[in-house]
């Protein structure tokens, strides 16, 4: 076989996997998460008490829940250009019917269809994307999707808060255009998908004859082989399961409430809120890439996730104490900074466990986990709020979370290096 040149490949792959994957990643995220924003005016208008709030949030992971493990069934059965495309119209849709909401009801049964579409994203990703990670860009490769969600943040936060205060044409109020035309590019994109997006190695007309060979070759071993349960049985995999269900956690409880904790604490309006609600997700960004990279470069695993991850449980704490001000502000870039950089690095760990024949299981249980984060975190703290008033409740379950996370990470760093498994 001819000499791969790897820079050359990744650059490739990058460009025309990866990339396009992460829009769409971005373009979930901002149509799950831009009720954080919606609520800021829909909240009063419908008369939504937090709790009520915080359950409309939370139940859109009963349905990531249920839809994760048959999702990657029916991609790996279609194919990742149908099933994309298909389930990426199928959201916008539920998206923008958001527009038309008058009840909890209504708004509760949107969110468990959204998260049942949306649900197997993340796994369908991560499962894709192994067809075309190498082992020294294992981080990375799972790590720049990963952008996508601090992305749709940074760029959807101004523009959501744009569209609610313009002035509402014909009588609609602004949150409501807000989900109808921020569901428009996703339904676009979806049809386009089908167009642009390969099935996998051998699909890829970019890739030279040997790139094709050597990619096609582990493509198929990861796809051919029969899915095995047994790797459940694994302690390592439940341990990385709750990891990952502390990180996202916390992150779901910055992204579903940071506005309202805002508004709050500083009266500005809903442009203003987004461009500050943008600031940890900022630092976001820089830590998911640069831990993850540093973390191939190094091939230290461990530390990478429970350093970061023990920072960002005490900046949220330091930021609550600070309260309004330029330095909670700072503290709030810390957090996201490091949540970003536990959470680029994560990945790599529990994937170098996996052979074909366990990685779409393993990497199901483990988002699943992650997921029910988003089930569980929100609705605690809409019932902290309600019952305490402020986010003093809600900081402190998040800072507790995090620091498990550190503690779990070297549990795990403990074990490994018992049974002396290559991590």
């Amino acid at each position: 076989m001819t000499a791969i040149d790897p820079r050359r490949l990744a650059q490739k792959v990058r460009l025309r996997v990866i990339l396009p994957t992460t829009l769409f990643m971005m373009l979930s995220s901002l149509d799950r998460t831009n009720v954080s924003f919606g609520a800021l005016q829909m909240n009063h208008d419908l008369g939504f008490s937090p709790a009520q709030y915080g359950f409309g949030v939370g139940v859109l992971f009963i349905g990531f829940l249920a839809g994760q493990y048959p999702s990657v069934l029916l991609l790996q059965r279609v194919g990742m250009k149908v099933w994309l495309s298909c389930s990426a119209i199928a959201w916008g849709v539920i998206a923008g019917a958001m527009a038309a909401i008058h009840t909890p009801a209504q708004f509760y049964m949107l969110r468990v269809a959204l998260g049942l579409i949306e649900g197997g994203l993340a796994p369908g990703v991560v499962l894709y994307l192994a067809q075309f990670a190498t082992e020294r860009e294992r981080a990375s490769t799972f790590a720049f999707p990963m952008l996508a969600i601090p992305f749709s943040v940074i760029v959807g936060g101004p523009i959501s808060g744009a569209l609610m205060q313009m002035q509402p044409p014909l009588g609609i109020a602004g949150w409501r255009w807000m989900f109808l035309i921020e569901a428009i590019p996703t339904i676009l994109l979806g049809a386009a998908a089908y167009f642009v997006i390969p099935n996998g190695p051998k699909d890829c007309r970019w890739l030279d004859a040997p790139e094709k060979e050597w990619f096609a070759t582990r493509a198929k071993r990861a796809i051919d082989a029969k899915n095995d349960w047994s790797v459940l049985r694994e302690p390592v995999v439940w341990m990385s399961s709750l990891i990952w269900f502390c990180l996202l956690s916390g992150s779901y409880g910055i992204m579903f409430w940071l506005p309202q904790a805002v508004k709050q604490l500083s009266g500005l309006s809903p442009f203003e809120i987004g461009l500050v609600n943008a600031l940890p997700w900022i630092g976001n960004i820089f830590g998911i890439y640069w831990n993850a990279a540093h973390s191939d470069k190094s091939g230290e695993r461990f530390w990478h996730i429970a350093v970061p991850a023990a920072i960002a449980g005490l900046g949220l704490l330091a930021a609550a104490w600070l309260g309004a001000g330029v330095p909670a502000l700072m503290a709030l870039l810390v957090v996201g900074t490091a949540l970003g950089a536990a959470q680029g690095a994560f990945w790599a760990l529990p994937t170098a466990l996996f052979v074909p024949a366990t990685f779409a299981v393993g990497a199901v249980a483990i988002n699943i986990s992650g997921s029910s984060g988003g089930l569980v975190t929100p609705q605690l703290i809409g019932l902290l709020r309600e019952h305490g008033g402020g986010f003093a409740g809600p900081t402190l379950l998040l800072t507790a979370m995090l620091l498990a996370t550190a503690l779990l990470v070297l549990v795990v760093r403990y074990r490994s290096r018992e049974a002396r498994e290559p991590l």
